[in-house]
């Protein structure tokens, strides 16, 4: 299922990753993991943030992605199913041939 991730570090802990290392060590694993079809980088609501989308096979691969932004960056982590505009147009004609 294609799958946003947003990670929010928050700015102490960003900081502290970037200074001994960690931080670009984590968003490479992670996107050699992911392979995501796109990955953003931004500041939102004054902290670090990444998106990724991608197709999660299975739900049990929350947990391994998850931690890894846990614990090594104190971050917030969400996943959230979405659509890119083929989807929605399959979507979409499904509901009208229900008609």
């Amino acid at each position: 299922m294609r799958t946003m991730l947003r990670v929010r570090v928050p700015v102490e802990a960003g900081n502290k990753a970037i200074q001994d290392g960690s931080l670009p060590k984590i968003i490479q694993a992670t996107v050699e993991k992911l392979k995501p079809e796109a990955a953003y980088f931004f500041p939102e609501n004054g902290v670090r943030t990444a998106m990724f989308v991608f197709d999660m096979k299975d739900t049990s691969e929350i947990p391994q992605l998850a931690e890894s932004f846990f614990m090594g960056l104190n971050a917030s982590v969400e996943f959230f199913p979405v659509m890119n505009g083929d989807d929605l147009q399959k979507g979409l004609g499904s509901l009208a041939s229900n008609k």
